[in-house]
Protein backbone atom coordinates (compact mmCIF):
# COMPACT_ATOMS: atom_id res chain seq x y z
CA UNK A 1 0.00 0.00 0.00
CA UNK A 2 1.61 3.34 -1.04
CA UNK A 3 2.09 5.59 2.03
CA UNK A 4 3.93 8.73 3.32
CA UNK A 5 5.02 10.53 6.72
CA UNK A 6 6.16 13.44 8.12
CA UNK A 7 9.95 14.67 8.22
CA UNK A 8 11.14 13.21 11.85
CA UNK A 9 9.09 9.75 10.28
CA UNK A 10 7.34 9.38 13.52
CA UNK A 11 3.76 10.18 12.03
CA UNK A 12 3.03 7.80 9.10
CA UNK A 13 0.16 7.09 7.04
CA UNK A 14 -0.72 4.98 4.04
CA UNK A 15 -3.48 5.34 1.61
CA UNK A 16 -5.05 3.76 -1.32
CA UNK A 17 -6.75 3.63 -5.03
CA UNK A 18 -5.83 7.30 -6.75
CA UNK A 19 -7.00 10.79 -5.69
CA UNK A 20 -9.89 12.18 -6.86
CA UNK A 21 -8.04 15.52 -7.72
CA UNK A 22 -4.78 17.20 -7.97
CA UNK A 23 -4.22 20.81 -7.54
CA UNK A 24 -1.95 23.49 -6.76
CA UNK A 25 -3.25 26.07 -4.51
CA UNK A 26 -2.34 29.60 -3.90
CA UNK A 27 -4.51 30.69 -1.34
CA UNK A 28 -3.09 32.73 1.83
CA UNK A 29 -4.37 29.70 3.94
CA UNK A 30 -2.03 27.17 1.75
CA UNK A 31 0.84 29.95 2.18
CA UNK A 32 0.83 29.89 5.63
CA UNK A 33 0.46 26.23 6.41
CA UNK A 34 3.09 25.46 4.32
CA UNK A 35 5.08 28.12 4.77
CA UNK A 36 5.75 28.21 1.05
CA UNK A 37 4.14 30.05 -2.15
CA UNK A 38 1.87 27.37 -2.70
CA UNK A 39 0.60 24.03 -1.65
CA UNK A 40 0.66 20.97 -3.74
CA UNK A 41 -2.81 18.36 -2.94
CA UNK A 42 -3.96 15.31 -3.74
CA UNK A 43 -7.32 14.80 -2.89
CA UNK A 44 -8.48 11.34 -1.59
CA UNK A 45 -11.90 10.18 -0.12
CA UNK A 46 -11.16 10.26 3.85
CA UNK A 47 -11.45 6.52 3.74
CA UNK A 48 -8.57 5.29 1.48
CA UNK A 49 -6.00 7.41 4.23
CA UNK A 50 -4.98 5.83 7.20
CA UNK A 51 -2.60 6.95 9.96
CA UNK A 52 -0.63 3.82 10.35
CA UNK A 53 1.95 4.58 13.15
CA UNK A 54 2.45 8.04 15.55
CA UNK A 55 0.13 10.07 16.85
CA UNK A 56 -0.70 13.25 15.36
CA UNK A 57 -2.35 17.17 16.42
CA UNK A 58 -4.73 19.12 14.91
CA UNK A 59 -5.39 22.92 13.96
CA UNK A 60 -8.39 24.26 13.36
CA UNK A 61 -8.96 28.07 12.10
CA UNK A 62 -11.35 29.70 9.31
CA UNK A 63 -10.12 29.94 6.11
CA UNK A 64 -10.14 33.49 4.15
CA UNK A 65 -13.33 32.36 2.54
CA UNK A 66 -14.86 31.48 6.01
CA UNK A 67 -14.90 27.63 5.20
CA UNK A 68 -13.48 25.99 8.69
CA UNK A 69 -10.09 24.12 7.57
CA UNK A 70 -8.39 21.20 9.94
CA UNK A 71 -5.02 20.49 9.77
CA UNK A 72 -3.32 17.31 10.84
CA UNK A 73 -0.02 17.42 11.71
CA UNK A 74 3.19 15.76 13.38
CA UNK A 75 3.28 16.73 16.96
CA UNK A 76 7.13 16.35 16.96
CA UNK A 77 8.61 18.30 13.68
CA UNK A 78 5.08 19.62 12.76
CA UNK A 79 4.84 18.76 9.35
CA UNK A 80 0.98 18.97 7.97
CA UNK A 81 0.14 15.75 6.76
CA UNK A 82 -3.54 16.36 5.41
CA UNK A 83 -6.08 19.23 5.73
CA UNK A 84 -9.95 18.55 6.10
CA UNK A 85 -12.74 21.23 5.41
CA UNK A 86 -16.11 21.62 5.98
CA UNK A 87 -16.91 22.89 2.27
CA UNK A 88 -19.38 20.83 0.35
CA UNK A 89 -16.52 19.82 -2.12
CA UNK A 90 -14.25 18.51 0.61
CA UNK A 91 -17.08 16.68 2.22
CA UNK A 92 -15.64 12.95 3.58
CA UNK A 93 -12.27 14.14 1.85
CA UNK A 94 -8.65 14.60 3.17
CA UNK A 95 -6.37 17.09 0.91
CA UNK A 96 -3.04 15.17 1.34
CA UNK A 97 -0.15 17.41 1.42
CA UNK A 98 1.73 16.30 -2.06
CA UNK A 99 5.07 16.60 -0.33
CA UNK A 100 4.51 13.89 2.42
CA UNK A 101 4.61 11.02 0.10
CA UNK A 102 7.04 8.04 -0.09
CA UNK A 103 6.27 7.44 -3.80
CA UNK A 104 7.56 9.22 -6.90
CA UNK A 105 5.44 12.36 -7.92
CA UNK A 106 5.50 12.38 -11.65
CA UNK A 107 1.81 10.68 -11.64
CA UNK A 108 0.70 13.61 -9.52
CA UNK A 109 0.99 16.73 -11.32
CA UNK A 110 -1.49 19.05 -10.73
CA UNK A 111 -4.86 19.32 -12.80
CA UNK A 112 -5.69 22.70 -11.35
CA UNK A 113 -4.15 25.99 -10.02
CA UNK A 114 -6.41 27.37 -7.28
CA UNK A 115 -6.46 30.77 -6.06
CA UNK A 116 -4.95 31.98 -9.06
CA UNK A 117 -5.19 35.84 -8.19
CA UNK A 118 -2.55 35.18 -5.22
CA UNK A 119 -0.09 33.44 -7.65
CA UNK A 120 3.64 35.32 -7.60
CA UNK A 121 4.20 37.18 -10.66
CA UNK A 122 7.83 35.40 -10.80
CA UNK A 123 5.47 31.85 -11.20
CA UNK A 124 4.45 31.20 -14.75
CA UNK A 125 0.98 29.70 -15.05
CA UNK A 126 1.35 25.51 -14.81
CA UNK A 127 0.97 24.18 -18.51
CA UNK A 128 -2.49 22.13 -19.17
CA UNK A 129 -3.71 23.20 -15.97
CA UNK A 130 -7.43 24.21 -15.15
CA UNK A 131 -7.19 28.12 -13.63
CA UNK A 132 -9.73 28.76 -11.10
CA UNK A 133 -9.96 32.15 -8.61
CA UNK A 134 -11.73 29.99 -5.76
CA UNK A 135 -11.53 26.47 -5.57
Amino acid sequence: MPSGSCWCGKLQYEFSGEPVGKATCHCLTCRKITGSAFSLNAIFPKDAVKVSSGTHKTFTKAHENGMVITITFCPECATTIYKEADEVAFKDKVILQTGTLNVALDSLGPEAELWVQHRPEWMPELADTVQKQEF
